[in-house]
């Protein structure tokens, strides 16, 4: 018998196969290719409004800016049969670029306001006990941009406890905000003042001291690919990709927000809200993952057909699925699954007509939310890219 950590060692060609015993795959089976392909990430530079969507803007005025060397390693749905993300599938936001950094001369520094500062190397941040947790990452971005649409993938993350470490360092009184700063920088620019920035974001102190969090040094049980960052960065469950800090170099504890581009400017999202009939904007920094399902591909055996997908964004209860606008069928989920791990589903498609058909899937968690449709005004408001998590069509020619 293949298990699940035989699978994950062994790649992606081995993760495929051990799908196969599950509900999203079987022998035999052809896929069809969705008609709608996204088209490739553009080469920069470009100007980020050109590239979205009718009335969304890009939060921050940095200029043009090249998401070909941003956004990488995007799989195509219909290659994403396996419920672990092999590693060199696995998709990549890269802001400043990717840093090099030897890990026998690595540390990790806790400072701020604590009482007993840390330096960790590598050596010691292993030596601590190790604590491993299946978590789904998706960029929250995805699917808001026509070329970004499975910018979202699930590993197996090892390291060392964040709350541990962070108990070590004894946070005082006062110190609320916990900043991570990463070794990637970049030349920033703020009101004609050009500042050298390191990649950061912060959590409250409540949210960090999740037994969950962990500071990662191995991805499916291998170290950290480099581009996914090597050689230690932040795993937070259930929080978009953002809030993962790659390449991590310091944590910081203060008292007050922390206000950098990536908090305060840049991953922000912008929603009209209707008062009274008049509009409100608010302006929101990207947090924890939202509820979404996505329909991964169509497959035939002989003259049937089934649909596939994947559902996250929260302890996911059943998913439900619509052909053509018709009546919305309730899907199988598959068994493999973690509180912050992606379901598989599978909805049979007995007798599909000859022609092109539209694709939607809708998921349900345990607290009774439901994905939105795309005209739902938290989804038909929002003017920004980020967070888009309403139901999305996918097409497919019989």
């Amino acid at each position: 018998m293949i298990n699940r950590r035989d699978v994950v060692a062994q790649g992606g060609a081995m993760a495929g196969l051990a799908m196969l015993n599950s509900a999203f795959a079987q022998p035999g089976e052809q896929v069809v290719p969705w008609t709608d392909q996204p088209p490739s990430v553009p080469p920069g530079p470009i100007q980020m409004p050109q590239a979205m969507k009718p009335g969304f803007y890009w939060t921050v005025a940095t200029g043009p800016l090249e998401p070909d060397k941003i956004i990488r390693n995007l799989q195509r749905w219909e290659d994403m049969n396996s419920w672990i993300t092999p590693n060199e599938h696995f998709f990549q936001i890269v802001h400043y670029g990717i840093p090099v950094i030897d890990p026998g001369t690595y540390s990790l520094v806790v400072t701020g306001l604590v009482e007993q500062p840390l330096k960790l190397s590598l050596d010691q941040l292993k030596a601590l006990p190790r604590k491993q947790v299946t978590s789904t990452i998706e960029c929250s971005g995805n699917r808001g941009l026509p070329f970004a649409i499975s910018a979202v993938g699930n590993a197996e993350w090892a390291g060392a406890s964040l709350a541990q470490i962070l108990q070590q360092a004894k946070p005082k009184k006062n110190g609320t905000e916990i900043v991570f700063i990463g070794h990637d920088a970049g030349d920033e620019v703020i009101r004609d003042v050009t500042i050298r920035s390191n990649f950061g974001r912060s959590m409250t102190l409540d949210d960090v001291m999740s037994p969950n969090n962990i500071l990662c040094y191995e991805m499916n049980n291998a170290a950290l690919p480099a581009a996914n960052g090597f050689p230690v960065r932040l795993i937070v469950p259930g929080w978009y990709g953002v809030a993962n800090v790659k390449w991590l170099k310091r944590i910081e504890v203060r008292d007050t927000r922390y206000m950098g581009r990536f908090m305060a400017r840049d991953y922000v999202t912008v929603r009209e809200e209707k008062i009274n009939g008049e509009s409100f904007w608010s302006e929101s920094s990207v947090g924890r993952m939202l509820l979404t399902s996505a329909p991964a591909r169509v497959v035939k055996q002989g003259d049937r057909y089934r649909v596939m997908g994947m559902a996250w964004g929260g302890p996911v209860s059943r998913v439900e699925v619509q052909v053509d606008g018709g009546t919305w069928q309730t899907a199988s989920l598959d068994s493999q699954k973690g509180d912050f791990a992606w379901r598989f589903w599978s909805v049979d498609w007995p007798k599909p007509t000859a022609g092109e058909h539209s694709i939607v899937s809708r998921a349900f968690d345990t607290n009774g939310n439901v994905q939105p449709p795309a005209n739902d005004p938290l989804i038909a408001g929002k003017k920004t890219y980020w967070e888009s998590n309403g139901q999305t069509a996918r097409h497919v020619r019989i």
